[in-house]
């Protein structure tokens, strides 16, 4: 990316979202047996998030981005139609929600065990809007057209984006000289004909085309790049960016004068695919309202993609974050993982800001077992983020005696932060572990075998209005245990 270009030039945009919304509900738990009914896990809920989804989550992002968002949208009168209207309003989205009494709020509810998702149940009935609600909802969208800078279609195929409704926006746009950016879906694409730019993943691609393509085949990119140049070219787009997973993304222009661009994926752990689509139309979009390139606009929606798809849950990525995947270097220390104590407040409050659950737990952690393994996933199933606290070197030598601590500090955290259910780790040496968690201030703590008027970390997180956990114990293992039974064996 160029080094000149100037990421802040995202958060001056003012951006229209127009879609399909939903709630995207996350109910974390844990599975520790199969059901004696029938072959399937037993799921055990601990904790319930509700998120943006769809559009919504469109519009979250570019929010995260610095931008001033629009969104229309509709919605059905009922409970779930109420929560996505105060989770919008508390993002500081401006939200244009168009009710339909005899439509319900599509919610999609993912059951999460550890990193794993389960199971997906969908609660919707898919349909177009009615007359009045579509009149309202396009009405919605006409009314700030002469105050955005882009418009954004998020098309779910749920009813919203309707033929009449995509024209509607879309000539009305073109004639201000906004430009407009599609996230389709379904085979006909007619509906989106005029808009600047449309960016379907491969498998839309194929189903709008009948074409199939195959990425271990010579010639692939070449295959994609004509056959996006020829349905831009009949849908009267400018061109279009088609999304094509771990092979990164290819833009197509319509005009034969211009040369596809093609830019690779960065290699990333994924845990989460949910809402990437949206995230790569956030930032496609909020580079293009700011006048950027298509170039530029790629390497942000790739970066964006990928720091989303490490997170867990339908996420959102700030300017910052993005910066530091370009950059290709931690952006603050909330991006490592072993961490120094004096950092520690500034990070937990940093995630909470971003309304994050923060997690505590601590121990000595000297080889580390099934025990110790345990908990920490139990740990992090309440939380969205685990912070970690390990005895030093010295503390461990002063309580447990001079064998102890079999491994040093720096191999203990170094194992801890290279488990998927840990996010942070810090090393304190004060005689309990109050001083740090006073630091961190966790919404959770949680820890093995404490009676609440013996924990006095547990008393000072409910006192601060959060919650403590005594989590359950693994029989039969413990570091003393192991240590004198390699001590025995010698």
């Amino acid at each position: 990316m160029d080094k000149t270009t100037d990421l802040s030039r995202l958060s001056r945009v003012r951006v229209l979202a127009a879609g399909d919304i939903m709630l995207d509900r996350y109910e974390y738990g844990s599975v520790e047996r199969i059901s004696p009914e029938a072959p399937v896990p037993v799921f055990r809920p601990l904790r319930r998030k509700d998120m943006l989804g769809g559009v919504g989550n469109v519009a979250a992002n570019l929010v995260a981005m610095g931008c001033r968002v629009d969104l229309v949208s509709c919605v059905g009168r009922d409970s779930a139609g109420k929560a996505v209207a105060k989770m919008a309003a508390s993002a500081g989205i401006d939200a244009s929600l168009a009710c339909q009494s005899d439509a319900c709020t599509i919610v999609k509810t993912r059951l999460v065990a550890g990193n794993n998702h389960l199971l997906r149940i969908d609660d919707e009935t898919p349909g177009e809007m009615d007359g009045e609600t579509a009149r309202k909802a396009a009405e919605a969208c006409l009314a700030v057209l002469d105050k955005v800078d882009v418009v954004l279609l998020s098309d779910y195929a749920k009813g919203m984006l309707s033929k009449k409704f995509c024209k509607t926006v879309i000539d009305a746009s073109r004639k201000r000289g906004l430009k407009v950016v599609v996230d389709p879906k379904g085979a006909d694409y007619s509906k989106y004909k005029g808009a600047f730019l449309v960016k379907p993943n491969l498998k839309e691609l194929s189903l709008a085309t009948g074409r199939t393509f195959d990425s271990a085949k010579a010639g692939f990119l070449d295959d994609v790049a004509s056959t996006a140049r020829e349905l831009a070219r009949k849908i009267g787009a400018n061109g279009l960016l088609v999304t094509l997973s771990e092979h990164g993304m290819l833009y197509a222009p319509a005009s034969s004068r211009g040369k596809p661009l093609h830019l690779p994926t960065k290699a990333k752990e994924v845990f989460d695919v949910s809402g990437a689509g949206d995230t790569a139309l956030a930032a496609i979009g909020a580079a293009t309202g700011a006048g950027l390139g298509m170039h530029e606009a790629m390497q942000i929606a790739n970066a964006a993609s990928c720091v989303v798809v490490s997170k867990l849950g339908t996420a959102t990525a700030n300017l910052e974050e993005i910066a530091a995947v370009l950059a290709e270097k931690p952006a603050d220390p909330a991006d490592r993982k072993i961490v120094p104590a004096e950092s520690i407040a500034k990070i937990a409050e940093k995630y909470r800001r971003q309304g994050k659950t923060v997690g505590f737990t601590n121990g000595c952690f000297d080889c580390c077992h099934l025990g110790h393994l345990s908990s920490l996933q139990e740990a992090k199933s309440l939380c969205d983020v685990l912070v970690v606290g390990v005895n030093s070197d010295e503390w461990i030598k002063r309580h447990k005696g001079p064998g102890r601590p079999i491994q040093d500090e720096k191999t203990r955290t170094s194992l801890l932060a290279a488990l998927e259910c840990v996010d942070h780790v810090v090393v304190f040496g004060d005689e309990t572990a109050l001083p740090l968690v006073k630091l961190v201030r966790p919404d959770i703590i949680a820890k093995e075998g404490y009676a609440i008027e013996n924990w006095p970390e547990g008393r000072f997180v409910r006192k601060a209005g959060g919650k403590a956990v005594v989590l359950k114990r693994v029989a039969g293992y413990s570091t003393t245990a192991i240590a004198d039974k390699m001590k025995a064996e010698k």
